[in-house]
């Protein structure tokens, strides 16, 4: 009898059966982050120089840029934070920072945003640096678009586009893609420019050279129909978005009457506001160092430690300078925000300027919630990512603010002070209630004791009295057998 030593395939190794295991439990957002990064380079295709190395490879695909801020007020560290945020958004977006310029100015130039001889000196830097694209820390109008572009010969771009390309290149659900579409239309429209002859007349159905009878006089230029298709367009787009917002709303309806507390996640963006929700939840939502990597929102269901159930919702993330016509096409999902029992407002505590950051995303939640016409609800700052600030800014912001909770949702510290504070702040308004319940109506005295705390009970001759503290929309229900003694 003979046996042979059968070596072990590769499916067959303890490292095989680990990647196959480990693939089995990816969550939604591991999976999300692999799909962006999916996109790999085919060696042998290419037509250029064999001997290139990966940091030249990159290089040459990415968009080459420089940075022009104008600052017109506050400190010389505000405005550097603000070319530092401008340049992180450009290399989220894809692009290779080369050169950030600051001017000091009053106000924006009216007509090339930093002045004509700061125009011609941007252009020499443009030069130096081969350059591609320059960005604007800021909108610029139109005719600020057109004569800077003009004066230094490469594509000029403002804050606006950039944050609007950003949008675009994350939105992954059908709603997200209808909102930035809508925004970037919104922006596109004023922005439309035609050359030769899509600023020509049309003419109509050629009968003759001035288009025959019935059809002569001025017809509509190229750029005037690409105005009006946009317009349709951006008409449909606005439809599609109410038919979303109504199955929003019927699914945030029947979160609110199940009587579970709602707490709406909203920070400034990067501040791990998906970081939060997966320590307070242990779902698996899409987690990455990008500005805006998550923009659609998330619902997730977390347990309190006395035992009750809430829901979170992270919302998009917010920034300072946010284009207004994002606001008004993620309105919809800003809503969130206004019905929600409590704002936990994340912040990065690792910033250069949190308190910055805060008073940006109030700005926008005062604005949604004015609209709105509702009240404000209760907020809870949380500040996070503890575990890489500076110890004396977190000195400042305790002093600064007394009632936040300092985590790191990276390392899980102070997770638990954060789950017994939304525990105290999430309790649903109750009434204390005397009611007689008809012995026919036991699905009431089922939910008073699910729902609420009681006193005291008795069983009389009409039904069961019950001195109980239920929650308000319970006591509403309970009302018409309220009993007095």
């Amino acid at each position: 009898m003979t046996t042979t030593n059968a070596q072990p395939t590769r499916s067959e190794t303890p490292r095989a059966d680990a990647d196959e295991a480990h693939e089995n439990t990816w969550s939604t957002g591991e999976m999300q982050l692999e799909d962006r990064s999916a996109l790999r380079r085919v060696v042998g295709l290419s037509t250029e120089l064999t001997d290139i190395t990966e940091v030249e490879y990159r290089q040459l695909r990415l968009e080459r840029v420089v940075l022009v801020g104008v600052w017109t007020s506050g400190s010389a560290e505000e405005a550097e934070s603000s070319m530092t945020e401008l340049a992180a958004l450009a290399e989220t977006a894809g692009s290779e920072v080369l050169e950030g310029l600051v001017q000091r100015r009053d106000r924006p130039d009216a007509s090339t945003y930093i002045g004509s001889g700061k125009a011609k000196e941007l252009r020499e830097v443009v030069i130096a640096t081969g350059a591609d694209t320059v960005i604007c820390d800021g909108e610029l109008t139109p005719a600020q678009l057109t004569a800077l572009e003009k004066i230094v010969k490469v594509k000029v771009i403002d804050r606006t586009a950039l944050i609007l390309d950003i949008f675009a290149q994350h939105a992954s659900s059908r709603e997200g893609k209808a909102q930035v579409a809508l925004a970037q239309m919104e922006y596109m429209l004023p922005r439309l420019r035609g050359w030769g002859e899509s600023m020509s007349r049309q003419a109509g159905g050629r009968a003759g050279s001035n288009g025959g009878v019935g059809l002569r006089g001025p017809g509509e230029t190229k750029i005037e129909t690409d105005r009006r298709r946009i317009r349709e367009r951006m008409a449909k787009l606005r439809r599609e978005i109410r038919g979303m917002k109504q199955a929003r709303d019927t699914k945030r309806e029947r979160r609110l009457q199940g009587n579970v507390p709602s707490v709406a996640i909203v920070g400034y963006t990067n501040a791990g506001k998906s970081s939060l929700l997966n320590a307070l939840t242990g779902s698996g939502v899409l987690v990455q160092n990008a500005l805006f990597a998550t923009l659609d929102p998330t619902t997730r269901k977390a347990t309190l430690d006395d035992g009750r159930e809430c829901v979170l919702t992270d919302t998009v993330g917010f920034v300072r300078h946010l284009p207004t016509q994002l606001v008004e096409a993620f309105r919809s999902t800003l809503e969130e925000v206004v019905d929600g029992d409590l704002l936990m407002h994340v912040v990065d505590g690792s910033d250069a300027l949190p308190i910055g950051q805060i008073e940006a995303v109030r700005e926008v939640i005062v604005e949604v919630i004015r609209e709105q016409n509702a009240a404000a609800p209760e907020e809870l700052i949380v500040v996070n990512k503890i575990d890489a600030a500076d110890p004396v800014t977190l000195t400042q912001l305790r002093g600064l603010l007394p009632g936040a909770v300092f985590v790191s949702a990276k390392t899980g510290e102070g997770i638990d002070e954060l789950r017994t504070r939304l525990g105290e702040l999430v309790r649903p308004p109750e009434v204390s209630v005397s009611v007689l319940v008809p012995y026919d109506r036991g699905d009431l005295v089922s939910r008073i004791h699910a729902d609420g705390r009681i006193a005291s009970t008795s069983h009389e001759s009409g039904g069961t009295r019950i001195d109980a503290t239920v929650p308000t929309a319970l006591a509403s229900q309970l009302a018409r057998y309220a009993h007095s003694a």
